[in-house]
């Protein structure tokens, strides 16, 4: 399989091409199974196109309701990155949170969701 990336861990933007063999999990690496990353100015740009390929990141951002606040929402984040397969189980968790006031940023809501935690990113008075 033959993958185009634009690199977004720096601002140069690199188009790289990613060559992804079509072999078993437990062979990559192996001769024959290597992914090969062209393209790319530095080795960060590597590290980005084959995670991107094999095993895709997302941070998470979005709100919740603050219950005992009228028409007031807390930005959230997850505090790590999740697979990209993930986010659809921690979307549903976060829409079901509801927490009250006061918050902190850095404040956590949520523990153990696809394996990180759900973080407040706003203060809350």
């Amino acid at each position: 399989m033959n993958r185009d990336l634009i690199c977004i861990i720096c601002p140069r933007g690199c188009k790289m091409s990613v060559d992804v063999p079509d072999c078993t999990l437990s062979d990559m690496g192996k001769p024959g199974c290597e992914i090969t990353v062209v393209g790319n100015s530095c080795k960060r740009g590597e590290v980005y196109a084959i995670s991107e390929c094999t095993n895709p990141q997302r941070s998470i951002t979005s709100t919740v309701r603050v219950s005992n606040r009228e028409n007031v929402m807390v930005s959230v984040k997850t505090k790590d990155t999740v697979s990209k397969n993930k986010i659809f189980e921690v979307m549903k968790v976060i829409r079901s949170l509801s927490v009250e006031a006061p918050l902190e940023i850095g404040d956590e809501l949520c523990d153990n969701v696809a394996g990180t935690k759900i973080i407040a990113t706003k203060k809350v008075e």
